[in-house]
């Protein structure tokens, strides 16, 4: 494997950063994941401005422009002679001495990585995963602005130690007032009563992609969504459950709580389309 590493290609064992770089240090930094299908990356642009929208948020100044940002996570996937890719974009706020002040650090650390992206066992599509709500709460939206895309990820990885505890795929977080929010990876959706629900972006989430990509697909099938503030109770009694990230584009949810649900049309078909996006975006990509 080779990874860019700050303006070079190099080895996966050379892919180093140091000790005294304050994304290792202090989580000081944000990152994008993207994925790429047969060779071209899926929504670049969007990922690239959503990046400089989280470098403006910390105050941090990327020393690329968009286009080299694009060329460089190209030479990644190239390097590694990839079609269909994982790519993990990360920016810290690079190395300085030891202190909080960000002007300790004088330069960027840059990383791209690139792995082989495997598509998720079709059982899972067909099946659906296992959730839980964590009893971790989304960190509050005015401590950290959930539009930061941040390397400070401690808060979804308690949520995760608590569904691996319950041998579950993913957990749930609520924000401090019990309202649902999003998973520790992963955007939520909920159907019932004929209307797609979405906790809004007013509850402490990242606006996704893919969820953004998802809502215009229901509301373009005359699927009414309705983006607001729900409890546990709210989706619960829902017929369907599914979630939406970068990698598992639509993925359907079979257990909440040990609460019962069918990988439903819902889901189905809202995944077909989003493939379909997928497809049209490739095509009109290359020309």
């Amino acid at each position: 494997m080779y990874v860019y590493l700050n303006d070079r290609i190099v080895p996966a064992e050379d892919a180093v950063v140091s000790v005294f770089d304050h994304g290792f240090l202090y989580g000081d930094g944000i990152y994008e994941t993207m994925r790429a299908y047969n060779g071209i990356v899926f929504m670049i642009d969007e990922h690239i401005k959503r990046l400089f929208r989280s470098a403006s948020l910390i105050g941090l100044k990327i020393p690329y422009n968009s286009e080299k940002l694009k060329s460089s996570i190209y030479k990644t996937i190239q390097a590694n002679n990839l079609e269909n890719a994982y790519i993990r974009l990360t920016i810290s706020r690079g190395c300085g001495s030891l202190g909080l002040d960000p002007d300790f650090c004088q330069k960027p650390s840059i990383v791209i990585i690139a792995k082989e992206q495997k598509d998720y066992p079709k059982s899972l599509y067909q099946k659906g995963l296992k959730v839980i709500i964590a009893k971790t709460r989304r960190n509050f939206k005015e401590a950290i602005n959930p539009r930061i895309k941040s390397l400070n990820f401690l808060n979804n990885i308690l949520a995760k130690l608590e569904a691996k505890e319950k041998n579950a795929n993913e957990a749930i977080m609520l924000n401090v007032y019990g309202k649902l929010t999003e998973g520790t990876i992963c955007n939520v959706f909920f159907y019932k009563d004929n209307v797609l629900f979405t906790p809004s972006v007013d509850c402490g989430i990242l606006d996704g992609i893919t969820r953004g990509i998802v809502i215009d697909i229901a509301k373009k099938q005359g699927i009414r969504v309705k983006e607001g503030k729900f409890t546990k109770t709210d989706i619960y009694s829902a017929n369907e459950i599914f979630v939406t990230n970068t990698t598992m584009e639509v993925m359907p949810v079979s257990e909440l709580d040990g609460n019962k649900y069918p990988a439903g049309e819902i889901s189905k078909n809202l995944r077909k389309f989003y493939r379909q996006k997928v497809k049209e975006y490739i095509k009109n990509y290359r020309t």
